[in-house]
């Protein structure tokens, strides 16, 4: 982050129009662009914006030629990147009145920051000042500070220290970040400032924001949209957190039985509050259904006959009686006003249709009074339903690292989404571009099952061109919800894609293989030169528990960042919770995308150990001065391959362990890898065909590893001529 210098437009206005990861993509874009001779055409430049998401599925190709022909007469004449710029600003203009002037800037239902119209609803904006306001009044460090002023630019102003915006999320989430590691002196500096944005973003991505459009340079500069967008998305997760069957089991009132509790399980929280409202409206005579928050709910009746339905005490008749829509809002208001529900909206936010504030009035009522209630039948059944601690940290960790991509689809329900393999699809093409056939893949809505499982088959067949360990899996698991099956592939997917990263570095690593022994040996001897005793013996070392191993780690690639009077001794488990609670604000501040809880260093999560030490690895072979860092180890490593690593109390090597592990869980291993295996019960034909004559066996041949890949399998260095062949990506 400290090296990284933005795209430089000689326009200030025409910078001003785009964030800089915008101008990143633009330029990345108009430089893939170049015909041979490194010049861009108009003619080159039609293709580049047809295939543009926010313009090609709006404007079509004619429509797109015939707006360029309106600027350029001749189709050969050149552009450079400036002109590039103001036609895609054109073309943008012209999308945006097509639609009709709608307002896409900040949406409670969209996943992502546009940049399609920049423009801000002074209701919207009103709405979240009040919000903050009412959380963060008597916050220690911000109540000199407020109350903000919505006719002002008070919001962006302090938006602009980024204390604001992490003591947002923590009231949200409450817990995501360490409010020790946020810089919260009366004046910052600009390092100061940036660490706040990046501990900002990196934590709004862990409670599942989608950021992809912001970057640091953004928030710093106050800009008007990207900062209401992102407060939308955090008000947003606080206001839907109780929409589940964890939360308020009484949700299973709204299904009759056990199939109808799955689908329930499934639905986006959204989706169940309009669930919810339809179900007291039918209760209540309203016949038409809330299909969502804007033109559905715009005469007010709904509302009328929701509010009647659940607080009948104060019921007032006229409100149904009234024609005029303006009117029956403002008693809409004055009934909310008595459940104390008022703060979201005004009359002419119901009557205008404002689906971000809609949703909040609506989600506010669910929370002060559902109408839900508590059938002990139903709720034990939902009870059941629920996973364990560790497979819910999993499903929650997997399916943010998913959202945190930007992917066309907002995974909700891991376990529920993944399951036409729709999702996986798009998550394995964004970490190796091009392994998708898309052409053989089929978009929800899927009616016919064959269809999901054909994805999944072909999920199946690019996990195994990326080395994945899939030994008896077949597509028809991942349909069929096999949960240890999925949090297994999704696992090996996230550390390919956090391998992959670090074999980017090019001068680091010249090409050479990444594996979990060179991360470990890195950190340990990062630590080392600091001149620190701590060492790690293996990702799942019990004596990481405390955190001060990762402390010395953190101090060790920036001096600065880890203040050690706020350090514990982490003998108690309060202690180390204080401990983990702190590494992982730290990592964030510092650059780290991470996703791991307090409770994965706590009880030494292995893989999460794992996601931790590459992530700090990754951060601190992009500082400058690192060169040599990596070049040592991986010298050392393949001087000594046929080392064989001390053996661990348990008779078996540590290294060949916690890389198994690493794959699968060894004691999930033979279970998870097929429902069959050891059950007595036959295995299904897909599960034949992938069979070989040792998979049974806890240890297989050699002659099965040429077939396929085990769970051991990655102790196994491969060739630079077997990844060529197989890695998509040409690496």
């Amino acid at each position: 982050m400290s090296g990284y210098v933005g795209v430089i437009v000689s326009d200030p206005w025409l910078q001003s129009q785009f964030t800089q990861v915008e101008l990143r993509g633009l330029k990345s874009k108009f430089l893939s662009a170049r015909n041979q001779s490194g010049q861009l055409t108009v003619e080159d430049l039609l293709p580049v914006m047809v295939k543009l998401k926010d313009l090609g599925k709006i404007l079509t190709e004619v429509e797109i030629r015939a707006i360029l022909g309106e600027s350029y007469s001749n189709m050969n004449d050149e552009l450079d990147f400036e002109s590039f710029l103001r036609v895609y600003l054109n073309l943008q203009a012209r999308a945006t009145a097509k639609l009709g002037g709608t307002r896409h800037s900040s949406s409670f239902l969209k996943a992502t920051t546009t940049t399609l119209l920049h423009t801000i609803s002074e209701s919207e904006r009103a709405s979240y000042v009040a919000h903050i306001n009412n959380y963060l009044g008597e916050d220690p460090f911000l109540k000199k500070y407020l109350p903000l002023d919505p006719a002002t630019n008070d919001l962006f102003d302090l938006a602009k220290d980024g204390v604001l915006l992490c003591k947002l999320i923590n009231v949200a989430v409450p817990g995501t970040i360490d409010e020790r590691a946020i810089n919260t002196k009366q004046i910052l500096n600009p390092w100061e400032r940036n660490e706040n944005h990046t501990l900002c973003l990196n934590s709004a991505k862990a409670i599942g924001c989608t950021v992809v459009n912001i970057g640091t340079q953004d928030l710093v500069e106050g800009r008007h949209h990207l900062v209401v967008g992102l407060i939308s998305q955090i008000i947003k997760i606080q206001l839907l957190a109780d929409l589940n069957l964890k939360k308020t089991p009484e949700l299973v009132e709204l299904v009759d039985d056990s199939k109808e509790v799955e689908e329930l399980i499934g639905l986006a929280p959204e989706k169940l509050l309009l669930k919810w409202m339809n179900f007291h409206l039918k209760k209540a005579g309203y016949e038409k259904p809330v299909t969502n928050f804007s033109s559905d709910l715009k005469d007010g009746e709904a509302y009328a006959y929701l509010l009647n339905a659940l607080a009948p005490e104060h019921c007032n008749t006229s409100t149904l009686d009234t024609k005029d829509p303006n009117e029956r809002a403002k008693m809409i208001i004055e009934h909310a006003e008595k459940l104390d529900c008022k703060q979201y909206v005004t009359p002419k936010d119901i009557v205008e249709g404002s689906t971000n504030l809609n949703l909040a009035f609506v989600a506010q009522i669910f929370h002060h009074r559902n109408g839900l209630s508590a059938d002990s039948s139903k709720m034990s059944f939902a009870e059941m339903m629920t996973d364990d601690a560790q497979t819910s940290r999993e499903e929650r960790c997997f399916r943010l690292w998913i959202n945190s991509h930007g992917i066309g689809t907002y995974c909700n329900n891991l376990f529920e989404d993944v399951r036409n393999g729709w999702v996986l699809l798009e998550i394995l093409d964004k970490i190796s571009p091009g392994s998708v056939h898309w052409k053989q893949a089929s978009k929800p809505p899927i009616k016919m099952p064959f269809r999901k499982v054909e994805n999944c088959n072909q999920i199946i067949r690019i996990g195994k061109q990326l080395k994945f360990s899939l030994v008896n899996v077949a597509g028809n698991d991942f349909v069929q919800g096999n949960k240890k099956l999925i949090l297994a592939f999704l696992w090996q997917l996230m550390r390919f894609s956090m391998i992959q990263l670090l074999k980017n570095l090019r001068s680091h690593s010249q090409g050479k293989e990444i594996t979990d022994a060179v991360i470990l040996n890195w950190a340990n001897n990062k630590v080392k030169r600091a001149g620190r005793t701590s060492q790690m013996e293996s990702f799942k070392d019990k004596n990481l528990s405390n955190g001060i191993f990762f402390l010395e780690l953190l101090s060790a690639v920036e001096p600065r960042v880890v203040n050690w009077n706020l350090i514990t001794k982490g003998e108690s488990d309060e202690d180390k919770k204080l401990n983990a609670t702190y590494i992982i604000s730290v990592a964030r501040k510092l650059g780290c995308s991470l996703f791991l809880l307090p409770e994965d260093i706590m009880e030494v999560n292995q893989k999460m150990i794992l996601t931790l030490t590459a992530s700090i690895m990754y951060w601190s072979l992009q500082q400058p001065g690192s060169e040599l860092e990596l070049e040592s180890i991986l010298n050392e490593e393949n001087k000594t391959p046929d080392a064989s690593p001390e053996l661990d109390g348990e008779g078996e090597t540590a290294l060949a362990a916690e890389e198994s592990n690493l794959t699968i869980d060894a004691a999930a291993s033979d279970s998870a890898l097929s429902p069959h295996v050891g059950s007595g019960e036959p295995a299904s034909q897909d599960e034949k065909e992938e069979l070989t004559p040792g998979d049974k066996k806890e240890e297989p041949t050699p002659g099965d590893k040429k077939e396929e890949p085990t769970p051991g399998d990655e102790k196994e260095e491969p060739t630079p001529g077997a990844e060529k062949e197989e890695t998509p990506d040409g690496e």
